[in-house]
């Protein structure tokens, strides 16, 4: 049996449609406020109606300790997906309560349930890309800086309760992945790149990241997790590309003009002010932080040496993965 936490999002969705197909037997946790609307469009959108009826679904939280030893009991593996994604300075407290307390309270409940084995989604935020030349991989070291953001510590260290948790006895495998494009809520998260372009993008930044398609994160996590690799953790990357350049390919995809606007440093500076203000004014959010304007005007590239050489994974094609949720994106909007 094996509890997933998380199973609500976009990552955690995919993995509980990857555990279903396989006809694995799994628990998901969900909290009593989590929509299942993601989750259920997307056993809907590969025909899995009747997959997604059988879940099993524990009421709870990460900061539920009960609901934690109660949803692990009689589980023998356990992948944790349940995370915080924000970047708004506002909710510091809340990445560090859920990500790193959260993390903390799965790894010390898997250690006194009998757990064998716990597959962990992290981040690339959490390998030191912004204190690395060249070429990151597996081996770099996590050095925070002016650009890391709230986030990106907030990963890290989930990551070393993680390894925490392995010194004490309990095997562990993690993936990193880039930057998720799937169908989750298009308004949120990576998943709004689609709905920002097709509303008309105008500016692109001279940055570059990595890429990877969900079904990716959730198929390499899932066959780590039966596979015999233990206590190592994996870069998933489908391509390093420009901003502008994956920018440009959806785009296109979508039929809509292309970002002809260079952000410069002074511009990016005025830009993520600004955006502050309105936000204040308003009262909602910031579609653009001082942490996510840094982010776009730094250069990283991802090495999937290691996760291919471990476990001979292949990446989804980047421009398949474009059009694939293109497309979905379109479909939903009719």
């Amino acid at each position: 049996m094996i509890f997933v936490t998380g199973g609500t999002g976009l990552v955690g969705s995919h993995i509980l449609l990857e555990l279903s197909q396989k006809r694995e037997q799994f628990k998901a946790l969900k909290r009593d406020s989590s929509s299942l609307t993601i989750c259920e469009n997307i056993f809907k959108h590969y025909n899995a109606e009747d997959l997604f009826e059988k879940i099993y679904w524990v009421v709870g939280d990460v900061n539920d300790i009960p609901s934690l030893e109660s949803g692990m009991l009689n589980c023998e593996q356990v992948l944790h997906c349940a995370a915080v994604v924000s970047f708004q300075p506002t909710d510091a407290e809340l990445l560090k309560k859920v990500n790193i307390e959260g993390t903390a309270n799965v790894m010390n409940v898997a250690l006194t349930s009998g757990v064998k084995k716990v597959g962990f989604v992290s981040s690339i935020a959490a390998l030191g890309r912004n204190s690395t030349e060249g070429i990151v991989n597996e081996e770099c070291h996590f050095k925070a800086t002016k650009l890391d953001s709230n986030y990106a510590l907030s990963k890290y260290y989930a990551e070393q309760e993680v390894w925490r948790a392995c010194q004490e006895g309990l095997n562990v495998v993690i993936v990193n992945p880039s930057v998720i494009l799937g169908p989750g809520d298009w308004n949120k998260g990576s998943s709004q790149i689609f709905q920002k372009i097709h509303s008309g993008l105008k500016f692109y930044t001279a940055g570059s990241t990595g890429y990877v398609d969900v079904v990716d994160v959730a198929n390499s996590l899932v066959t780590l997790l039966f596979s015999d690799v233990k206590n190592e953790r994996f870069i998933v990357n489908g391509a390093n590309l420009k901003y502008r350049d994956c920018f440009d390919r959806i785009a296109v995809t979508l039929n809509k003009p292309k970002a002809t606007i260079k952000v410069t440093p002074l511009l990016k500076e005025i830009a993520w002010r600004m955006e502050s203000v309105r936000s204040y004014i308003l009262g909602n959010k910031a579609l653009l932080t001082r942490e996510t304007a840094n982010s776009a005007m730094t250069n990283s590239s991802f090495s999937t040496a290691k996760i291919k050489e471990f476990i001979n994974f292949n990446f989804t094609e980047i421009d398949a993965t474009i059009k694939k949720y293109a497309d979905w994106f379109i479909k939903d909007l009719k």
